[in-house]
C-alpha cells in the first residue's frame, strides 16, 4: 500500500506540473488531476462517421499520465475527425502487464459500447504500444482491434538496466518489460503479430529507454505489419523515447496508418521537421 501511495503521489506531482506548464489550473479539491484527459479526448457522446469508423484508444507509456502523454497527438486525431479516448491504468502503468491488459480490455468495451463501433484503433506509447498485443493475443482483442500503432513500443523488452532496478521496487511492469523476461517470452512465442489487427511500429534510432531500439520491431507478413524507423525517411529527426508522441513526423505516420486499409504504407514520405 505504501508503494502504491508513493506512485500516486509522484504521478499527481507530475500532473500538477504538466497542468501548470499548459496554463490549466487544477483545484486542490478536485477528485484527482490524474484523471484529466488530453485535449480532444473522452467525448463520450462522439459517434464515428463513415470516414473514421473506428474510435481511437490512446494507451500511455510507463509512469505516464494521459494529459501529458497525448497532449500533442490527441487534438491532432480529433481535428482529423476521429473519436478519441484515453485513460490511465495499472497504478501509473506499473502493474503487471496481464493486469494492465485486462484494464485495456474493459476500457475498449466501454468505448465500443458508447460509440457503437465494432472495433477500435489503438495507438500506444512504449508499454502502451506493447501491452495491447497481450490483449489481442490472450484476452480476446483480436477481433476488436482494427489498427494497433505502437510508438517506440517495448515489443521485445529492453536491456536498459534501470528496468531491473525499478522492477525490484515499485514497478512490476518494468520487470515484465525486461529483455528475456517470462512475459516477453510468452508474448513473442509463435506469431508476434497474430491475425486480426494491422500493426504499425514507429521507432527511433535515438531511443534511450527501449534498448536496443530494434527491440520495438515486429516480425510478420507485410500485409499486416509495417516497421518504421523515423530516421530512414527523416535523417535529422532527433526525437528520443520520452517525447516521441509529440513528434510531428510520428503524427504523420499514425494518421497514415489509421487512414488506410492495412498498416502504414512503407512507401509513405512524411514531411520532415525543418531545423531552419
Amino acid at each position: 500500500m505504501r508503494l502504491r501511495r508513493t506512485v500516486r503521489l509522484l504521478l499527481a506531482a507530475a500532473a500538477t506540473a504538466a497542468l501548470g506548464l499548459t496554463g490549466l489550473a487544477a483545484s486542490p479539491a478536485s477528485a484527482s488531476v490524474l484523471d484529466i484527459p488530453p485535449k480532444g479526448a473522452n467525448d463520450w457522446s462522439c459517434k464515428p462517421d463513415s470516414a473514421h469508423p473506428e474510435p481511437v484508444v490512446l494507451v500511455n507509456g510507463t509512469f505516464k499520465l494521459m494529459a501529458e502523454n497525448w497532449s500533442a497527438l490527441s487534438p491532432k486525431l480529433k481535428e482529423a475527425g476521429y473519436c478519441v479516448f484515453a485513460f490511465n491504468y495499472g497504478n501509473g502503468e506499473t502493474a503487471p502487464i496481464p493486469q494492465a491488459a485486462a484494464e485495456l480490455r474493459d476500457f475498449v468495451e466501454a468505448v465500443r459500447g458508447a460509440t457503437g463501433a465494432k472495433k477500435v484503433d489503438i495507438v500506444g506509447h512504449s508499454q502502451g504500444g506493447m501491452m495491447p498485443r497481450y490483449y489481442v493475443k490472450f484476452l480476446g482483442g483480436a477481433d476488436k482491434v482494427d489498427d494497433l500503432v505502437g510508438i517506440v513500443p517495448s515489443n521485445h523488452g529492453t536491456k536498459n538496466p534501470l528496468a531491473i532496478a525499478a522492477g525490484w521496487t515499485i514497478c512490476p511492469s518494468c520487470t515484465d518489460q525486461r529483455w528475456g523476461s517470462d512475459l516477453m517470452k510468452k508474448l513473442n512465442e509463435g506469431e508476434e503479430a497474430p491475425a486480426g489487427p494491422d500493426y504499425t511500429v514507429v521507432t527511433t534510432r535515438y531511443d534511450e529507454v527501449v534498448i536496443p531500439y530494434t527491440s520495438a520491431l515486429l516480425s510478420g507478413p507485410a500485409e499486416r505489419v509495417t516497421n518504421v524507423v523515423l530516421q530512414d525517411k527523416c535523417k535529422l529527426d532527433l526525437f528520443m523515447h520520452d517525447q516521441a508522441t509529440k513528434d510531428p513526423v510520428v503524427a504523420q505516420w499514425v494518421l497514415n496508418a489509421l487512414g488506410r486499409k492495412g498498416p502504414a504504407d512503407p512507401a509513405f514520405h512524411p514531411t520532415c521537421i525543418s531545423l531552419g
